[in-house]
């Protein structure tokens, strides 16, 4: 597809509005772009106040240059990035007590691609996107007027020229712990349509935009442009990559009565997928003498059949979660995981249970609600643990896959086969599930129910049925948020598991500030593009001044905590906070 992939022609927005209103909207269709004029006259410039740091540039004109020159190095190098990238989005309806509630979402997962060049930049499969995709997560994929949307604000402009635009120095200005220039970029007249409007952020050791705020620009009677706020992270040494892009409209108004109110976020990671998966134990080789290396088990017998079984059954769920790693799906084992074990070894201490192989916790990057079992692995996903209010939530959520495993539910082995696992990444979700049958759930819910009656959470189990409520009256408008692409959601058409716990549960009152029955998306869990790996978000609790800033399973802002990587130090990555923060 030709051109700047960012407008969308009118014709085509009745069609959006039926099957995906803001996706599509973000998408933009592409019109062929006009030949710039011939203008060679500098940028329209205001002067810099002198820099502090004797090797600074020494005016405003050359640190334009340096800004430019790191631009486009950033645009050659995302031609060799393959992030993950994730797109959410809510549409939203005006409400007198709480102020907008989402009345409909859509949710896209691809990998991006732009090894083809800015004419071609895609997601992987769809069409006008490139040859692959992820194709069995979502019925958002068969919206094959879908063009590049969300993704293509990454990029600020794919040719980013001093000629092209008037520059404007406003102030200085932190962004967490990273100074920046400010300033304020527009397009110059006469330009091909697609050029950035707005205010970009701009650090001032190396010169790398790490946020850019604003729309493209020029507007015309038959294309529209969408706002939005993209954020870059230090991810390596001198190396900023996109992380986040936030885009809402409140007012944009087509067909003279249609008005498009939505939220959206877009997240990217798995910058580094290539090395998930390396085998560390190379990373240092150690010569062992011959007599060192024996078999340290206590028995060195063959397995009785019971003890086969389970290592067959432990080989199975070893390759999967390995694959599901490689991918880019499975966050890395760290801290978070450490916190789903222990809420689990408490269901099972005090259940007097003993289960071998140990239970162990693993997080999904993934937004949509689901929380599954691979052999004696809990999977949940990043989303649900974001919203989840308490503890004692999370450890209903976990005693039900407790009951899987202790019913003895077990996976398919076929796994086990490693050939099995030899698919394109693009068929993972085609060629992996971990769904339970509807009697198995119900089971499953049962022995949960027991578990919790003897846990430390039993006294506080009215929050988690609370949170049941609050997910059953959003689910008929949050369709793709609830609806579990490898696993099972709590919702399930008209089924809601764990369901009993209801009947403790205090009537839900959004307009009751001290109710917290669910919180925003993002809040909890942190990622770091480049790794996967996954921690909490270390953030203090905000007092709520209404009801409106509770924003129960809602898209929100994210305003990163910018950081730079230190090549002497520890390495650090930026952290995130949705804003405003729910009260936990």
């Amino acid at each position: 597809m030709k051109g700047s992939m960012r407008s969308l022609q009118s014709g085509s927005l009745s069609l959006l509005l039926v099957v995906g209103l803001a996706m599509g909207m973000a998408a933009q269709d592409s019109s062929p772009a006009a030949t710039e004029p011939d203008n060679t006259a500098p940028a329209t410039v205001t002067h810099l106040p002198a820099p502090n740091a004797p090797s600074a540039p020494g005016s405003f004109d050359q640190v334009l240059d340096r800004i430019v020159e790191r631009e486009h190095f950033f645009v050659a190098q995302m031609r060799h990035a393959h992030p993950l990238v994730e797109t959410y989005i809510q549409n939203m309806k005006a409400d007198k007590d709480v102020g907008a509630v989402p009345v409909s979402d859509r949710y896209f997962l691809g990998r991006l691609d732009m090894s083809n060049g800015t004419d071609d930049r895609s997601f992987i499969g769809q069409p006008g996107f490139g040859r692959r995709m992820l194709d069995g997560l979502t019925s958002v994929y068969a919206m094959h007027f879908l063009p590049m949307g969300f993704a293509q604000m990454v990029i600020l402009d794919d040719d980013f020229q001093k000629k092209y635009y008037n520059l404007t120095f406003v102030r200085r200005e932190f962004l967490g712990e990273i100074r920046c220039l400010v300033i304020d970029v527009q397009p110059k007249e006469g330009g091909r349509k697609g050029r950035f409007l707005g205010r970009i952020w701009v650090e001032d050791q190396d010169y790398n935009i790490v946020r850019f705020n604003g729309t493209y620009y020029p507007h015309t009677r038959t294309a529209y442009y969408l706002h939005f706020d993209s954020w870059r992270l230090n991810l390596r040494p001198g190396v900023w990559l996109p992380a986040y892009v936030y885009s809402e409209e409140s007012d944009l108004k087509y067909k003279m009565t249609q008005n498009l109110h939505f939220k959206a976020q877009t997240r990217l990671w798995g910058y580094d997928l290539k090395n998930l998966g390396r085998n560390e134990e190379f990373t240092s080789i150690q010569i062992d003498s011959l007599e060192s290396v024996k078999d340290q088990s206590e028995a060195a017998q063959d397995a009785t059949p019971v003890e086969a079984q389970r290592k067959w059954q432990h080989q199975a769920e070893e390759n999967a979660v390995e694959r599901l790693q490689k991918v880019g799906l499975l966050a890395p084992s760290g801290e978070v995981d450490k916190v789903l074990t222990t809420v689990v070894n408490n269901l099972i201490v005090t259940n007097n249970l003993d289960v071998q192989p140990e239970v162990r916790g693993r997080v999904l990057l993934t937004a949509p609600l689901e929380s599954f079992t691979i052999g004696h692995t809990i999977v949940v996903s990043r989303g649900l643990l974001d919203v989840l209010p308490d503890e004692a939530s999370l450890a209903m959520v976990l005693a039900r896959e407790l009951g899987h495993i202790v019913l003895g539910h077990q996976m398919d082995t076929k796994f086990a086969f490693n050939d099995r696992l030899f698919f394109a990444d693009e068929d993972t979700f085609s060629s992996i599930n971990f769904k339970r049958s509807i009697s198995d759930e119900d089971e499953a819910d049962k022995k949960a129910l027991e578990f919790l009656a003897n846990s430390p959470y039993k006294d506080k189990l009215a929050n988690a049925g609370l949170f049941l409520r609050a997910l059953q009256t959003r689910a008929p408008d949050l369709k793709n948020l609830i609806r579990a692409r490898l696993g099972d959601g709590l919702v399930s058409g008209k089924r809601l598991r764990m369901s009993a716990l209801l009947n403790s549960a205090p009537q839900l009152d959004e307009r009751k500030k001290d109710q917290i029955a669910a919180l925003p998306l993002g809040g909890r869990i942190k990622v770091d593009p480049w790794s996967n790996e996954v921690a909490l978000a270390k953030t203090k609790p905000v007092a709520l001044l209404s009801a409106r800033e509770k924003m129960p399973f809602e898209v929100t802002p994210v305003f990163p905590y910018l950081m730079r990587i230190s090549t002497a130090g520890v390495e650090k990555v930026a952290s995130t906070a949705t804003t405003p923060a729910a009260k936990q």
